[in-house]
């Protein structure tokens, strides 16, 4: 993997962890927070494809963009679930 394809892989990592992070209601704190919430999210979303028997679809810098998304708002589901102070949806 050259730098330009491994920067193209941390971009699109920080987008699908914005929009799961969107999804599951979550405020992470940056870029690198979204990063690593996107790239926890191709490995749950990956493996959540394998196991329901759907084939990945529509992949971005060697991420299925689709299936990471839905993981990686699982992931901050959980994480939301587990420390509700910083749920962009709790009651003021």
């Amino acid at each position: 993997m050259s730098i330009l394809g491994f920067f193209v892989l941390l971009i699109v990592a920080a987008i699908i962890g914005s929009i799961g992070s969107s999804l599951g209601g979550y405020s992470t704190q940056g870029c690198f927070a979204s990063i690593i919430v996107g790239l926890i999210g191709a490995l749950i979303g990956s493996w959540l494809s394998r196991e329901l028997g759907i084939p990945d679809f529509l992949y971005l810098a060697r991420i299925p963009v689709f299936w990471s998304i839905i993981g990686a708002a699982i992931f901050v589901a959980i994480i939301a679930a587990i420390n509700p102070q910083q749920s962009k949806r709790r009651k003021k």
